[in-house]
């Protein structure tokens, strides 16, 4: 095990030896992976400590420490006085003996998913993965098993792309509220600690405010970062939100160069996913959290959203999506050169919720028939035509927009061109506007061949013809749920 100031200068090597520097002029030149624009749909895993409390989200840790929240109550209730249960105590009751990667990610495979993105370590600071830098990790205490690796080598066994993300940038102040009463959280507090640095939390309309993370977190989180990256090599790695925060910059900085030098080193493509201009454009994946943008993109993005409304992990009082939303949005993603990262959480003792499973079995019979359409696919001229589009930016997606029979969005692949009929008619019948062969120049005009329409998935041949009007489509399907794909083929 290296000490930390041994771990910082094998980090400086790293750089120094590898093609990137620990700028962004130089971190602006790593390629986007080639798989990653392929993909289009991947599953994030929010699973740990607060799956076993399993009540409000997966912020319980810092919740059930404010008077002021439904979880301070709800924790004195359920297990006692914060001074004698405090989060450090689900650790024993975290068994997760229910926990199979492989039946994990068969489900994944089965859903359509090429990528999987668990979350290491949430702001909680318990790592999900064997570690040398704490203690407090899964593969020491409470389940006692390297959840990380041993997801990693199953997800790889199933063709899936391994990923992971971090969320420890939030650990400098998200134990804070402990401090303010009498809780387990009490000083001394020192590095290696489960609960240090436990600092004042920034005020939520000025994320820049003082106090700045210390240089020891910083490294620490440095440290941590490019461990995980060491040991399981992610072919994605994403970071949440709070390294926007300008003392994370040099360090950030360093992590992504520690990272695409041993990608590079090991003839891997490497990437980074962050929210809110931390890093700068071009050198990595511009994330959106739940949400995304009108219009299509000339860069490849992703958003992530989950299954449920109001949390990322399994609580009691999951709100959840239903398939035809989540398709819907995928589709919409996808037409904008976006992908979508569909996050999933797991019981506390390692078994998927049944509406979890029901969500991803239903996504999975929808793209076995019409994945042809989504995966490699690339963005066509429009991204989609009609009266209802997506509202623009994150936590927009917390709605389902109310699709109407004269919306459609488009990719294209291999000269084909895919129209998703987002709410297609009992009546069968539909007019694709940017299709149309018309010299009105106020009109959408189409120059192409159309040699062939049909729906995928289905034997049976519709009657179509084109005007200047658009692309008139008949074909009775009854009533469908989930969006219908038309594969255009032309000249």
């Amino acid at each position: 095990m290296l000490s930390l100031p041994e771990y910082l200068q094998k980090i400086d090597s790293v750089i120094k030896q590898g093609p990137y520097r620990d700028s962004w002029d130089s971190l602006c030149t790593a390629p986007i992976p080639d798989w990653f624009s392929k993909a289009k749909f991947g599953i994030f895993i929010h699973w740990g400590l607060y799956s076993v409390a399993a009540h409000g989200n997966e912020w319980y840790s810092r919740n059930m420490y404010i008077k002021e929240k439904e979880e301070w109550e709800y924790h004195r209730k359920t297990f006692g006085k914060h001074s004698e249960f405090g989060y450090k105590d689900f650790i024993p009751l975290f068994h997760a003996k229910r926990f199979d990667p492989k039946a994990w990610a068969k489900l994944f495979a089965d859903a359509g998913a090429k990528y999987v993105m668990p979350v290491a370590e949430h702001h909680d600071g318990f790592q999900m993965y064997d570690s040398g830098i704490s203690k407090y990790n899964a593969a020491n205490m409470g389940p006692n098993r390297n959840i990380l690796g041993e997801l990693k080598a199953a997800c790889e066994q199933e063709g899936l792309h391994f990923c992971a993300s971090s969320h420890r940038a939030e650990h400098w102040f998200f134990m804070s509220h402990g401090r303010e009463f009498d809780s387990d959280i009490k000083e001394p507090l020192k590095i290696g600690d489960f609960y240090w640095p436990a600092m004042p939390e920034p005020d939520p309309q000025d994320l820049q405010s003082t106090p700045y993370p210390s240089r020891l977190f910083l490294e620490d989180w440095l440290a941590r970062t490019c461990e995980l990256v060491e040991r399981y090599m992610p072919k994605l790695l994403y970071f949440d939100w709070w390294v926007q925060h300008e003392a994370f910059k040099p360090y950030l900085k360093k992590a992504a160069a520690f990272y695409y030098n041993l990608g590079a080193a090991r003839g891997m493509q490497a990437a980074i996913c962050y929210k809110h201009d931390a890093m700068a454009w071009g050198s990595g994946i511009p994330e959106v959290e739940r949400g995304g943008f009108r219009d299509a993109k000339p860069y490849v993005w992703q958003t992530d959203t989950a299954v449920a409304n109001n949390s990322w992990c399994y609580t009691d009082t999951l709100e959840y999506k239903d398939a035809a939303q989540i398709i819907c949005s995928l589709i919409d993603v996808v037409s904008k050169n976006g992908n979508l990262l569909l996050n999933i959480g797991p019981k506390g003792d390692g078994s998927i919720a049944d509406m979890d499973l029901k969500i991803l079995t239903r996504i999975g019979s929808w793209l076995k028939v019409n994945g042809e359409a989504i995966y490699g696919s690339q963005v066509w001229r429009r991204s989609g035509e009609g009266p209802t589009s997506a509202k623009e930016g994150q936590f927009t997606d917390l709605q389902a927009p109310e699709y109407q029979e004269q919306d459609f969005r488009f990719t294209a692949k291999d000269g084909v061109i895919y129209v998703f009929a987002m709410n297609y008619p009992e009546h069968g019948s539909i007019t694709v506007r940017s299709l149309a062969k018309s010299k009105d120049q106020n009109m959408p005009q189409f120059h192409g061949l159309i040699l062939d329409v049909r729906a995928l998935g289905e034997t049976r041949l519709p009657q179509w013809n084109v005007d200047g009007e658009g692309l008139h489509i008949q074909m009775r399907l009854g009533r469908r749920e989930f969006p219908v794909v038309w594969r255009v083929e032309v000249k």
